[in-house]
């Protein structure tokens, strides 16, 4: 045994290195799986792999020959299987190691969403209101109707209108722009949550665990304003905690000096006169200026 232990090679610092190199990828990888659908699955993988391992240690050959034989298919059905996480997870190393995109572009204000959730809640309109961050939404905003709009209160109180061709679905808002709305979204995979919450929530978090994106949710049924990022939902928020929620997770301030108040808010009702719109936004900014 002394003799064994005396003939063990000693550790040179590449091998240190390389020992850490391996534990940091290791690490690396399990951390941007973890929570994902793809930890479950990778839990079962490990133990088939165990329990092949056994086989073979025991010297049962029948088993060790098919896995000899199908393990070459293995890897390319483990590829199809975690196509979706594979992706999500280099996106995330790729932003990661690379410089955030909010850093680089300018300020871009999304008061107007938080002024358009404040009053769907009052007046109990349901809501969904996407804010891409550096995931692509294209294909989701494909599902839409595109319009490639300026961000602004009017529009997205004129989207939503009950009656409304576009009210269903969601609205997709890239940097200061509406992209699409009637947009489809992934619903939630957690069974439980369709006894818990209605489409729009389940959509909202379904969207949040696909992308990295920010999602605004005002229930129809309550008039609760709930956002909801990275598969998480936070309900029953008011109009400034919703503000100061967005203005954490897109990293920017948010003013805090035009969030309507009750003496703005009005009714919601159809948005065909540009100057009741006009005159409503003049009145919001000098509230502002004072």
């Amino acid at each position: 045994m002394l003799q064994t232990l005396g003939r063990m090679p000693e550790l040179s610092l590449t091998s240190i290195i390389d020992i850490l190199f391996v534990a940091v990828v290791i690490y690396g990888f399990l951390k941007l799986i973890k929570w994902t659908h793809a930890m479950p699955a990778l839990l079962g993988v490990a133990l088939v792999v165990l329990a092949v391992y056994w086989a073979h240690f025991k010297g049962l050959n029948t088993i060790d020959w098919l896995v000899t034989a199908v393990a070459p298919l293995t890897i390319f059905a483990l590829i199809v299987v975690f196509a979706a996480e594979i992706r999500h997870s280099l996106v995330r190393l790729g932003r990661s190691l690379s410089m955030s995109r909010f850093g680089g572009r300018r300020v871009e204000s999304y008061d107007d969403i938080v002024m358009a959730a404040s009053l769907f809640s009052k007046n109990k309109t349901g809501a969904l209101i996407i804010i891409e961050r550096q995931d692509d939404l294209g294909t989701y905003i494909d599902s839409g109707v595109r319009l490639d709009a300026n961000l602004s209160y009017d529009l997205l109180s004129t989207l939503f209108l009950p009656k409304a061709p576009l009210h269903d679905g969601a609205v997709i808002v890239q940097k200061d722009k509406i992209a699409a709305a009637a947009c489809f979204l992934p619903l939630a995979t957690d069974p439980l949550l369709s006894a818990q919450m209605g489409t729009r929530h389940r959509a909202a978090i379904g969207i949040t665990e696909e992308t990295d994106a920010i999602a605004v949710i005002v229930s129809e049924e309550t008039g609760g304003i709930s956002v909801a990022s990275q598969g998480k939902i936070e309900r029953e928020l008011t109009p400034e905690h919703l503000r100061e929620r967005i203005s954490d997770l897109v990293r920017r301030y948010i003013p805090s000096s035009t969030l309507p108040t009750a003496e703005t808010d009005r009714e919601l009702a159809p948005v065909d006169s540009n100057q009741q719109a006009t005159a409503e936004r003049k009145h919001l900014a000098e509230g502002a200026e004072l």
